[in-house]
Order: structure tokens, then sequence, then C-alpha cells
């Protein structure tokens, strides 16, 4: 009958696929509440530590800001401890400073931008990563994400001026399978993953066949999670043709 396959385990979210946030320092990265003061003035903080937490992949700063609220932010490339930085729609155009996309100048690179207004920040939070603010009309305002890809964005939606820290983690090779197991521990991912087309037949719809999927490695997007593997929806598959 075979086993249950790996999507079927990872959709029952047991604690073998679920991240664990016990060991993170900091349970919270995002912007301070969105005040009244924030959207009129300037509230200033001091980057007070710089740290690593398990399982991001970016420097983390805290920031203590003049009203006591503490708070945990991805860290730009360039800050130290000690620095000053500002959030508001009057702060100024400085790297780590957290201003409204609508005070943002088109060109600008910015990064942990809020998808909703006061949501805390949710696009572009990968180490050394940016986006570059596109253009601005009086009810959107248009940024070209790291990805290449332009999306709209409400005009009082914050982003921090700069680049995430932490550029060229990438590049460094893991060189032995152990370091990058434990690389994926800290997410909890589970590695190393094997190939559908390596298993059995009963294993997984891709098994037998002499390392070749039996048939197409598209799926109906309310495929069973059985069968549901491979290219989920996909429009095509393969590469283009110039």
């Amino acid at each position: 009958m075979g086993k249950r396959i790996r999507v079927q385990r990872l959709g029952r979210g047991s604690p073998t696929f679920r991240v664990a946030d016990h060991r993170r320092k900091v349970q919270k990265v995002a912007y301070p509440p969105y005040t009244d003061e924030q959207k009129s003035g300037v509230l200033r903080g001091q980057v007070t530590d710089l740290f690593h937490d398990v399982g991001r992949k970016y420097p983390v700063m805290e920031v203590t800001y003049e009203n006591g609220v503490v708070a945990y932010l991805p860290a730009p490339e360039g800050i130290a401890v000690g620095d000053w930085v500002e959030v508001g729609a009057g702060a100024d155009l400085a790297v780590g400073n957290v201003l409204p996309l609508k005070a943002v100048p088109e060109g600008t690179p910015v990064y942990n931008i809020e998808g909703v207004p006061g949501d805390g920040g949710k696009y572009v939070r990968s180490s050394g990563g940016y986006a570059i603010v596109s253009t601005k009309t009086d009810d959107a305002v248009y940024v070209k994400l790291s990805s290449g890809k332009l999306r709209e964005f409400h005009p009082e939606c914050r982003a921090t001026v700069g680049n995430v820290a932490g550029g060229g983690r990438t590049e460094k090779p893991f060189v032995k399978a152990g370091k990058r197991y434990h690389a994926m521990r800290a997410l909890n991912k589970k590695y190393p993953r094997v190939r559908g087309v390596a298993m059995n037949v009963v294993d997984h719809p891709h098994g037998g066949k002499e390392h070749h999927p039996p048939g197409p490695t598209t799926v109906a997007r309310n495929t069973p999670p059985g069968r549901k593997v491979g290219h989920i929806a996909a429009r095509r598959t393969g590469r283009k043709k110039k």
C-alpha cells in the first residue's frame, strides 16, 4: 500500500515539520505599532543590540524608542550599536530609518515593506535583499521587488531605507552534507530530501519507471493530497524558447 508521501505528512502539521520557535530569542520581528505620532511626525530610537536569531536569515537589531517601546527589526547594512534611527513620515532619508512609501523618493532602495499599513513588515526581508521604489501616484506606490516583479502598495505602508545586512550569505558553499543538515535543522526543514523518481512506485506517484515519472508532472489545483506532487496547476513547464 505504500507510505504517506512527504506532502501528506507536511500537511498534517506535526512537530517534525514545525519550526521550533522556542529556540528563538525573539518571537516577532516587526515595526512598532503605527501611531498618529508617526503619521505626522518622527519617533526616534537607538540601536541597543545586534544579534543573530536562530532560524532567521538576517541579523536582528534591537531598537529602544524614546517612548519606551522596544522593537526588533532586520538590521540594515552599515548599522552599528549606538546609532539613532527614526520612524515616521517626517524622518530623514537615511539608512535604517522607517518611512511610509509615499515619503520615499523614487529610485530609493528599501526593504521590510508592509503589505498592509501597520502589519509590521512582510516583503523583502532576506539577507542582502532590497527593493526599489519605482513610481508613485496619489493612491498607490509601485515598488520593484528583488525578484524583478513590480508590485503595488498602499502609500501608508512603511519601509526601511537601505538593504538588509548579511549579503553574500549564500555565496559560501556548504562543502559537507552535515553543515547543510544543521542549517536546515534550524529552519525545521527535512534534509536530505529524496526525489520522488528515486522511490518505488508504492511510495510516490513519480516512483518506478527507471528514474522517470510515469506520467505528466503537472497536476490540478484540487488534486487529492496523495497525488498532489510535481508542478501544481502549472500553465506551462520547461525552459522558454527564445
